[in-house]
């Protein structure tokens, strides 16, 4: 299947669109958002209604059909981090785009369309509710002790230790108090940071490290589950943020959301976090 021109490559030989590449970001052929024309929007009767400016790229990790995140070499995946690195630097200069996220779809059910391994990155013209209510309450909790709540989560986690699956100098990954799926990891960066693309080389290659290890214990615990892995980050133009702490979450696909779920917006999670961070500590990662 012909793929559209590369708009980024690592590659240990060759030239642009040619073979001998290790990664390769190009636009999506399906696009959720295009990056040509202008952002209009008007209103409907009581409904706003805005055209589909952005963009939509897709992070080809490697060329190996079989490999993941979890059997790739430890570079492959810091390389992950760099292109997203790159493109976001890229893409930030776009006024009309606000916020970009960084998600991958791995199994069928996590809604993986494409077997070949790869990620995702959208550029939306607007910071999305999700994104901007994690903000607003991160907000009210520095409002009001003066403090990140990241930050005090990660002190909080490190002095509990009974829902760490794993620290490193610059990572820890945990299983967070009040999991809302079983097995839901999210592994947070030690140094207060709101922005991903601002990662030291240092922590380049430490999140890399703890990634892979993460869900090589996922893969050994649960079987080779299904996941979804999200970055969450602040918006591509604001500057440094006090009150809140980039990081990345992991929800291996166990449980289904259904009609209690969507009704109350309460997750009904019957594996406890310390119960889970238990068994990927002891897991080989």
């Amino acid at each position: 299947m012909r793929t559209p021109p590369e708009i980024l490559a690592y590659r240990t030989r060759g030239g642009a669109n040619e073979p001998g590449w290790t990664l390769r970001v190009i636009s999506n052929k399906f696009p959720i958002l295009r990056v040509e024309g202008t952002i209009s929007s008007k209103a409907e009767g009581m409904y706003d209604k805005m055209n589909g400016i952005g963009a939509h790229e897709v992070i080809i990790e490697t060329p190996e059909h079989t490999q993941t995140l979890a059997t790739m070499p430890e570079k492959r995946v810091e390389d992950l981090f760099w292109a997203y690195r790159e493109r976001v630097l890229d893409l930030r200069r776009d006024v009309r785009l606000k916020y970009i996220l960084l998600f991958k779809n791995h199994g069928e059910s996590a809604g993986q369309l494409l077997e070949h391994p790869h990620s995702q990155l959208v550029a939306l013209p607007v910071v999305p509710k999700r994104a901007r209510e994690e903000m607003d309450g991160a907000r009210r909790h520095f409002d009001y002790k003066e403090r990140c709540a990241y930050c005090d989560i990660i002190s909080q986690e490190i002095d509990t230790g009974s829902r760490v699956v794993m620290e490193t100098d610059h990572f820890l990954a945990i299983s967070p108090y009040a999991a809302r799926f079983p097995f839901e990891t999210w592994i947070l960066p030690r140094v207060h940071n709101s922005h991903a693309e601002n990662m030291t080389h240092a922590e380049v290659e430490d999140v890399a490290r703890v990634l892979g290890s993460v869900v090589r214990r996922i893969d050994s615990t649960l079987e080779k589950p299904p996941y979804n892995l999200v970055v969450h980050s602040a918006p591509v133009h604001d500057p440094l943020i006090a009150h809140y702490h980039w990081h990345i979450e992991i929800i291996p696909k166990l449980a289904h959301v259904a009609g209690f779920e969507w009704g109350s917006g309460f997750y009904v999670n019957p594996t406890p976090p310390e119960e889970s961070a238990k068994f990927l500590r002891e897991a080989a990662g």
